[in-house]
């Protein structure tokens, strides 16, 4: 049954998406786009073909598989179907991978505006995974276990009985992460395109 739930984030990804934009239109009083929204631009981007500026190289057209890539085996870690004593050190450098070939892509396109946001992606990496390797260890101190799926599974009410103030400041540090690494507001809106707040688009742009 592990098996099956990474192949199910993966397909269910665009629906949450879809989610997130309809409760921000309800709230916004719009009608906003239908929920399976994103399902019907894939299938449309699908049929088309792909353009390659003629400066780009392999590394632009490996990039989007290493990073699919990536992000499959990051859900089979998350999961538990892929689990070993350590794996909590693949999966970030495993997420630090899909980062460096996404920069790299850009930096390939030889745009001056693609290099600014590939420099701002890796000056926010720079800031969120140091963050992320600290909440993680400390979630290794307090529950003995070295592996993601272990970890997460033995945070019991004694544990937060004993380590409540630690977990606290661990949760407020993954959501802090979430929100950067997402592009959510503080640190970026996704639907403005002013350059200020643009930091993972830029690239993709």
């Amino acid at each position: 049954m592990k098996m099956i739930y990474p192949i199910l984030s993966i397909i269910l990804a665009p629906l949450l998406f879809g989610v997130i934009n309809k409760t921000k239109a309800f709230f916004a009083g719009r009608t906003g786009q239908p929920v399976f929204q994103l399902y019907f631009d894939l299938l449309k981007l699908l049929r088309k073909g792909a353009v390659y500026s003629q400066t780009t190289t392999w590394i632009f057209r490996i990039a989007p598989i290493v990073g699919l890539v990536s992000v499959m085996i990051t859900a089979y870690i998350i999961s538990g179907a892929l689990s070993f004593d350590g794996d909590i050190i693949l999966f970030v450098y495993l997420l630090g991978l899909m980062r460096f070939f996404t920069i790299i892509a850009a930096l390939d396109t030889g745009s001056s505006f693609e290099g600014m946001g590939a420099s701002r992606e890796a000056w926010f990496g720079l800031l969120a995974e140091p963050a992320l390797f600290l909440a993680l260890f400390t979630l290794i101190k307090i529950t003995g276990y070295l592996s993601l799926s272990g970890m997460l599974g033995h945070i019991t009410p004694e544990i937060w009985n004993k380590y409540g103030v630690s977990l606290i400041m661990v949760s407020i540090t993954i959501l802090i992460i979430f929100l950067v690494e997402n592009s959510r507001i503080p640190f970026d809106d996704p639907n403005t395109h002013l350059e200020l707040t643009m930091i993972h688009e830029v690239m993709v742009l």
